[in-house]
């Protein structure tokens, strides 16, 4: 590492999914024609409506700073949200608005955690936890979760895991990589746990609307004589289909809302008032097109389910929500590539499949749990339809 560099820089690394993105428009760069399962994005447009209330919000000049924390008007439309679809009651100063859900975790994180202190992260997880605590100063303590569970998190692991260092515990459902979702008698089960333990709970609930054969149960909600312990993170770039926007919400505690608030204040001010604008009309318009939204993605986890299922060395259980499907692929291990490598872990598959087939995915390793692959399925159907050909076509050569 350049000695001009901070030390805190040997603690975190490049985001895999965007280097796996990266990889890949190389490859598209020098002509190949490459298809990435390894973006966490909805193909479908942003709906007309919420782009109609950002082209607006250009034209009547709202273009200046508002706010740190996001403007009384979002401020209103946000604690409406909580209130219809998960009964939380927020005021507006329990109330941030930031550039993505991303930086909202970021700057908590930052806001609460020392040298010392330990955040609980249940595996598999979304890849920059980890690095955000340690960039906050605190070490990540990593409870691996068992596809027999559901990949959830257990009340035994939970209580064998939890010290006076635990300062956090995430619940992030539907669960990005695995598409996992916590029931309402689950998240209160875990509240027994942590109701005689003074750490905050982070409730990453950003996936919130994409849910298949379930129902969503806030933990907020879930866990009431928590509340005043639970930051809620959410936003618009999963269920609106909004990730260019850059827009994310919270909902918590006053005092840690007001941290937060400062931080942003000395980093990157107010979002963007074309976003707050937009996301006003996200959260209050109507949410009629989610239903085909989610049918084309029910269609699509089936598809790769499907193709999972005839590819020996690959398996994967179906979860409700997200778009991803997690697939094991230690099957593979120990195969030979035609040009003679032996595969031996989750990133040599990875690498095979992008080299052999230009599909992108993201191994398993980079969301804390080895031997799989995440197969993210937001794309269009016939596209999907040619990656997963692909894929069974290169691992069908192995010997």
């Amino acid at each position: 590492m350049n000695a001009r560099l901070s030390p805190r820089m040997a603690v975190v690394g490049a985001s895999p999914t965007a280097e796996i993105s990266n990889k890949l428009r190389v490859l598209a760069a020098g002509g190949a024609d490459v298809i990435n399962l390894g973006e966490g994005e909805l193909d479908f447009p942003t709906p007309a409506h919420v782009c109609q209330a950002g082209i607006e919000a250009i034209r009547a000049g709202d273009t200046k700073y508002t706010a740190v924390s996001g403007t009384a008007a979002l401020k209103a439309a946000i604690a409406r949200k909580f209130e219809r679809e998960n009964g939380l009651r927020y005021t507006p100063s329990q109330i941030i608005a930031g550039t993505g859900a991303k930086q909202l975790i970021f700057n908590a994180f930052l806001a609460t955690l020392s040298e010392g202190d330990e955040v609980i992260v249940p595996a598999p997880y979304w890849v920059s936890y980890p690095d955000m605590i340690r960039l906050a100063g605190a070490q990540p303590v990593i409870l691996p979760c068992r596809a027999e569970d559901g990949w959830k998190l257990t009340v035994e692991a939970l209580a064998a895991a939890l010290t006076p260092k635990t300062r956090w515990v995430i619940l992030n459902s539907p669960n990005n990589p695995t598409g996992a979702v916590y029931s309402h008698a689950e998240l209160a089960a875990l509240e027994e746990v942590l109701a005689g333990h003074d750490t905050l709970v982070m409730a990453d609930d950003i996936y919130e609307h994409i849910v298949h054969d379930d129902s969503f149960a806030a933990p907020a909600a879930a866990m009431p004589r928590l509340f005043d312990r639970v930051l809620t993170i959410n936003g618009v770039s999963k269920g609106y289909s909004m990730t260019g926007w850059r827009l994310g919400y919270a909902g918590g505690p006053e005092w840690l809302i007001r941290a937060m608030d400062v931080l942003q204040s000395q980093s990157t001010s107010n979002p963007s008032t074309i976003s707050q604008a937009a996301t006003i009309a996200a959260l209050d318009g109507d949410m009629s097109f989610l239903a085909d939204w989610k049918r084309t993605l029910l269609s699509r986890r089936d598809q790769v389910m499907a193709a999972v299922q005839t590819i020996p060395g690959l398996s994967a259980i179906a979860t409700p929500g997200a778009f991803y499907v997690f697939a094991d692929c230690a099957g593979l291990f120990g195969r030979k590539t035609p040009a003679g490598t032996v595969l031996a872990s989750d990133l040599d598959v990875a690498g095979y499949i992008l080299e052999a087939a230009h599909v992108g995915m993201v191994h398993g390793s980079a969301f804390g749990m080895p031997g799989h692959l995440r197969i993210a399925y937001a794309i269009d159907d016939k596209r999907l339809a040619d990656a997963l050909s692909r894929v069974a076509e290169a691992l069908g050569k192995l010997a």
